[in-house]
């Protein structure tokens, strides 16, 4: 795979995926950016929930299962020092809908242990937890 990144000036960015979307990054006023766009860590971290969250639809949805509702709480913990790579990634999948507790559990596991390519290009320690229809789930993964 290959995109291009072009410099915007000062600290921004644009980068053009292969799909033909447009990347909009920049850094915060404190250091010397505009904030035009996301932080390149906060875009890492948008995709791991993405991918998992692909995974875990198209598995569902091969089980004939449609979620109403699928939301991700996405918390990314850093070390202190440079480079500050993320050390702990946890994901809270929320879903809504007529969906089984072990099929929701499996789907999970599935994108967690074998799909999700960003999640495992990542050295982070990487959890989960997840509710449906606002219930928290009863298993640990």
């Amino acid at each position: 795979m290959e995109l291009n990144v072009k410099w915007d000036g000062k600290m921004a960015f644009t980068g053009l995926a292969p799909s033909g979307h447009e990347l909009k990054m920049d850094a915060a006023e404190s250091v010397g950016g505009e904030n035009t766009g996301a932080r390149p860590t906060e875009l890492l971290l948008s995709a791991v929930a993405g991918c998992t969250g692909i995974d875990i639809i198209s598995i569902l949805t091969k089980m004939r299962l449609n979620p109403t509702s699928f939301q991700m709480d996405v918390n990314g913990e850093r070390t202190e020092e440079h480079p500050k790579k993320f050390t702990k990634v946890n994901i809270h999948y929320a879903l809504e809908g007529d969906l089984p507790e072990e099929k929701v559990v499996r789907a999970i596991e599935l994108s967690m242990d074998k799909y999700c390519s960003v999640s495992h290009s990542l050295s982070a320690e990487i959890t989960a937890s997840y509710s449906i229809n606002g219930v928290n789930g009863a298993k640990s993964i």
